[in-house]
C-alpha cells in the first residue's frame, strides 16, 4: 500500500466535489457518530485529523466534462444501491447545473451515450470480476455515442467512487431524514437474505495459525472467507422498512452481489493481486489516460489506509497495522482479490464474526445495513472508530472496483 510517506496536510489542498462536501458536513454534524471539534485529533505525530482523512477520501474526483453528465452518472451509480441520500443530492446538482429535467424521468430519456454505461455500472457495483475487455471495446468502438479511453477512465472512477460512497453513507447512518427514535441515525431496513451471524458477537471460528506460510492453506482460508456468513432468511420484526422508487434510473434492478466463491466450485478465477496491482499497474494507467488523477487517488488510498491514532477503545499505544490490513484485505476477498503473501488466518484472528457480517453487508449490499448490525460489533468502541472502519471499507471497495475495470482496459490496449 505504500508509495511513500503521506502528507498530513495534503487533504486540505484537494478540491472536494459539491456532493462530497455535503457528505463531509453531514458526518461532522452527527453528534452520535462524529464528535465535533478536536476530540479525536490524531495522537501520533503527523497523523491527520479525522476531518482531513475523510476529506482526502472524498476528494480527488474532479468534475471534468459536462457537469450534467457527471451528476447523471452519480444518480445511476447511487441507484444501484438504492441510496436515496446520494440520489437526491445528484438530482439537485443536476438541475442546478442546467440539466434537462426530462432526463430524470428514467433511462429511456437519457442520451444513448450515457445509457451505454449501464452494463459496466451494474457490473462494477455488484460483480466487478465479470468485467472483460469486450465490455471496454464495446464502449470505445467507433461511433457517435462512443467513449474515448480518457473519458471512460473518468466515468469508471466516478462510478466506483459513488458506489463506495454509498457504502459509507449507509454504514455511517447518513439518511435523507433523521428519525429521532433511531439511535445514532442508522437507517433501519427490512432484510430478506440476512446472516445468522448478525446475532453473534464473537468469532465462533477456531483461530487459524498466524505462522503458517503454506500456499495451499492460505488459499483454503481465502476460499472459506469468501463463503463465510451464508445468507439465511430471517425476520426482524423491529426493523423499519424504508423504500424508494429508484428502478427507473437503472436496468436489471434484480442484479446484485453473489458470493465470488460458490460452494462446490473447483476452479475459481481469482484475481491475484500480484499480477495487477494499483501501485504498479493501475496507478500508471490512470495517470496516463486521465491527467494527474492517479496521484490524487493514490494519496487518498494511502492516507486512509495509514490513518491511525494508535488506540483501540480504551487502550492506547496500540499498533493497529495488522487490523487495518485485515479489514482492507477482507473487503478485497469479497471481490475475489487474493494476496499470495497474506495469511488469511489473520482475518479470523482479528475480526469477530459480527464485524465480518457488517463488513460484508456494507461492502456488498449496503442497502441492507441495519442498526442492529452496526451496534453488534465492537460494542466498547467509540463511534469515531467505527467511522474509521467505514473509511477503510470505502477505500478498499473503490480500489477493488478500479482494479477490475483498469485490468480490462489494460487488456484492451494489449
Amino acid at each position: 500500500m505504500n508509495r511513500g510517506g503521506s502528507s498530513p496536510s495534503a487533504a486540505t489542498n484537494y478540491l472536494l466535489c459539491t456532493n462530497c462536501r455535503k457528505v463531509l458536513r453531514k458526518v461532522r454534524a452527527r453528534s452520535g457518530v462524529w464528535p465535533p471539534g478536536g476530540a479525536f485529533q490524531g495522537r501520533a505525530s503527523g497523523c491527520p485529523a479525522p476531518g482531513q482523512a475523510l476529506g482526502a477520501s472524498l476528494e480527488g474526483i474532479p468534475e471534468h466534462g459536462p457537469c450534467t453528465e457527471t451528476e447523471q452518472g452519480g444518480v445511476g451509480a447511487a441507484a444501484r444501491h438504492q441510496c436515496s441520500y446520494l440520489i437526491n443530492m445528484h438530482v439537485d446538482e443536476f438541475l442546478k447545473t442546467g440539466g434537462m429535467a426530462e432526463w430524470l424521468n428514467g433511462l429511456e430519456y437519457i442520451p444513448q451515450r450515457l445509457k451505454n454505461l449501464n452494463e459496466i455500472n451494474k457490473l462494477l457495483a455488484h460483480r466487478p470480476w465479470l468485467i472483460t475487455k469486450e465490455h471496454i471495446q464495446k464502449l470505445v468502438k467507433t461511433g457517435e455515442n462512443n467513449w474515448s479511453l480518457p473519458e471512460l477512465v473518468h466515468a469508471v472512477v466516478l462510478l466506483a467512487h459513488y458506489h463506495a460512497l454509498a457504502s459509507f453513507v449507509f454504514g455511517s447512518g447518513i439518511n435523507p431524514e433523521r428519525d429521532p427514535e433511531i439511535s445514532n441515525g442508522v437507517r433501519l431496513i427490512s432484510v430478506n437474505n440476512f446472516c445468522v451471524c448478525d446475532l453473534a458477537n464473537d468469532n465462533n471460528i477456531e483461530n487459524a495459525s498466524l505462522t503458517g506460510s503454506n500456499f495451499g492453506v492460505c488459499f483454503i482460508d481465502f476460499v472459506s472467507l469468501t463463503q463465510d456468513c451464508s445468507p439465511l432468511s430471517l425476520d426482524f420484526e423491529d426493523d423499519m422498512i424504508i423504500t424508494s422508487d429508484v428502478s427507473r434510473y437503472i436496468e436489471d434492478p434484480g442484479f446484485g452481489y453473489e458470493d465470488f466463491a460458490r460452494r462446490g466450485e473447483e476452479h475459481l478465477p481469482t484475481f491475484r493481486a500480484q499480477d495487477y496491482t494499483w501501485e504498479n499497474h493501475g496507478f500508471s494507467l490512470v495517470n496516463r489516460l486521465y491527467s494527474d488523477i492517479g496521484h490524487l487517488l493514490d494519496e487518498k488510498f494511502r492516507m486512509v489506509y495509514n490513518l491511525t491514532y494508535n488506540t483501540m477503545a480504551t487502550h492506547e499505544d496500540v499498533d493497529t497495522t495488522m487490523l487495518r490490513r485485515a479489514l482492507f484485505n477482507y473487503v478485497h476477498c469479497m471481490f475475489g482479490i487474493r494476496y499470495d503473501d497474506y495469511d488469511y488466518g489473520e482475518v479470523n484472528q482479528l475480526l469477530e464474526r459480527s464485524l465480518k457480517v457488517y463488513i460484508k453487508t456494507v461492502t456488498c449490499y449496503p442497502e441492507r445495513t441495519t442498526k442492529r448490525m452496526y451496534d453488534s460489533y465492537w460494542r466498547q468502541f467509540k463511534h469515531s472508530e467505527k467511522v474509521h472502519v467505514n473509511l477503510l471499507l470505502m477505500e478498499a471497495r473503490m480500489q477493488a472496483e478500479l482494479l477490475y475495470a483498469l485490468r480490462a482496459i489494460t487488456r484492451h490496449l494489449t
